[in-house]
C-alpha cells in the first residue's frame, strides 16, 4: 500500500517550510501568491489531505457538531437535523447524527463517544428522564443544547415547542367539531412532550366544560406506525367507543388510520383523527391527516446557532436561553366532518 503524503512531503515538493504549507492551508492571505500557487500545486500532485485528528489535538476540539435524537426513523427528527446542518455548514462544521432509540443506555454510550471525539458541541433530545447522563457528560466541558425539551434550570440552552398549547389546539379543534369523547394515543410516559400534550388536551376539555374522563388514554411504549396500529386495534375494542382520537405524533396517527381503514371504519365520519408534528407524510395519507405542526427545521437551526454561540465564547459571556416556539394546527380531511 502506497504511503499517504504528509505535510513534510508537500513542503519538500514545493521547496518551502512546513510552516509555509500550514499557512497556505489555514491563513492563505499571509502567503505570497506565487508561493501559495506552488504549494497548492504540490498538494494537488501528491494528493495531500490534512490530518483532521492532528488539527483536532492542537485545537482541543473537532469541527464536528453532534446531534443525538430519540428516533431517526421519525421524519420530525430528520427535519430537525436538516435545520441543524444548515447552521453548522454556514459555520464550516459538519454534523454527526446519532440515534438513541429512546434508550438511556445507548444515550450514555453516544455521549461518551462524543467526549472521546472532542466534538465542538452536542444537540440532544434526552432519552434519560433522570438527567444523569447529561450531568455526567457536563464534566467534559463540552457545550450542549436541549432540543424539543424544556430546560429544567438555567444551566443550559434549550429550544422547544409549547406542547401544552399544541395539545390544547388538537383537542380544542375536535371539541369544537362536536366530539365529546376523545381518545389520546400517547407514548412513553417518561417523555415530557407526551405529558405536556396530555395536559393541553385536558385543558381544552375543561374549557369546553367536559370532565377529564372525556379523554380516554391509550398508552403506547413506542412512537411508531406499528404502535399506532396496535393502539387502533385497542381503540376499536372500547365500549363506548370515542368518536375522535388525538395521537401524540403523526406516526402513531398513521398507524391508527391504517387499523381503522382495515376494519372498515370511516375517517372522519365514524372517528376523527388528529396527529402531531405535521410530517410530510401527513398530507399524503389516504385520508389527509389533520396535525399540529411543529417548526422542526427552525428548531434545529436555532438550537445549532445557540450551540455555536456558546462554543465560540472563550470569555464566559454566553447566557443560556430557553426558546419556546409556538405550534400551529393544520386542518385536513381526517377531522373535517362536524358531528
Amino acid at each position: 500500500m502506497a504511503r499517504v503524503a504528509g505535510i513534510k512531503d508537500v513542503a519538500r515538493q514545493a521547496g518551502v517550510s512546513v510552516g509555509t504549507v500550514s499557512n497556505v492551508i489555514n491563513r492563505p492571505e499571509a502567503v505570497l501568491p506565487e508561493t501559495r500557487a506552488r504549494v497548492l500545486a504540490a498538494i494537488e500532485e501528491l494528493g495531500y489531505v490534512r490530518s483532521e485528528s492532528a488539527r483536532q489535538l492542537r485545537a482541543g476540539r473537532s469541527r464536528i457538531m453532534a446531534l443525538l435524537v430519540l428516533d431517526m426513523g421519525n421524519p420530525f427528527f430528520v427535519d430537525v437535523a436538516r435545520g441543524a446542518e444548515r447552521a453548522a455548514r454556514q459555520a464550516g462544521l459538519g454534523v454527526m447524527v446519532c440515534n438513541s432509540g429512546q434508550s438511556p443506555a445507548e444515550e450514555a454510550e453516544y455521549l461518551g463517544l462524543f467526549a472521546e471525539q472532542r466534538v465542538c458541541g452536542v444537540l440532544v433530545t434526552p432519552a434519560d428522564a433522570t438527567g444523569r447522563n447529561l450531568e455526567s457528560f457536563s464534566r467534559h466541558r463540552i457545550p450542549y443544547v436541549l432540543v424539543d425539551r424544556v430546560a429544567s434550570g438555567t444551566g443550559t440552552c434549550a429550544v422547544s415547542v409549547d406542547d401544552v398549547r399544541g395539545g390544547a389546539l388538537a383537542v380544542g379543534h375536535l371539541v369544537s367539531a362536536g366530539h365529546r369523547s376523545v381518545a389520546y394515543v400517547s407514548g412513553p410516559g417518561d417523555l415530557h412532550q407526551i405529558r405536556d400534550r396530555r395536559t393541553g388536551a385536558l385543558s381544552a376539555l375543561a374549557e369546553a366544560g367536559l370532565a377529564p374522563e372525556a379523554l380516554v388514554e391509550i398508552p403506547s411504549d413506542r412512537l411508531d406506525v406499528a404502535a399506532g396500529r396496535d393502539a387502533g386495534a385497542r381503540l376499536l375494542g372500547l365500549v363506548p367507543r370515542p368518536t375522535a382520537v388525538f395521537c401524540a405524533n403523526d406516526l402513531l396517527a398513521l398507524g391508527v388510520l391504517q387499523a381503522l381503514y382495515a376494519a372498515g371504519v370511516r375517517v372522519p365520519q365514524d372517528i376523527a383523527i388528529v396527529g402531531y408534528d405535521d410530517i410530510e407524510f401527513a398530507a399524503a395519507a389516504a385520508v389527509p391527516l389533520t396535525s399540529v405542526r411543529q417548526p422542526a427545521v427552525l428548531m434545529g437551526r436555532l438550537a445549532a446557532e445557540l450551540l455555536l454561540e456558546e462554543a465560540d465564547d472563550d470569555e464566559g459571556h454566553h447566557e443560556h436561553r430557553s426558546v419556546v416556539l409556538q405550534p400551529e394546527l393544520v386542518v385536513r380531511a381526517s377531522s373535517s366532518t362536524p358531528r
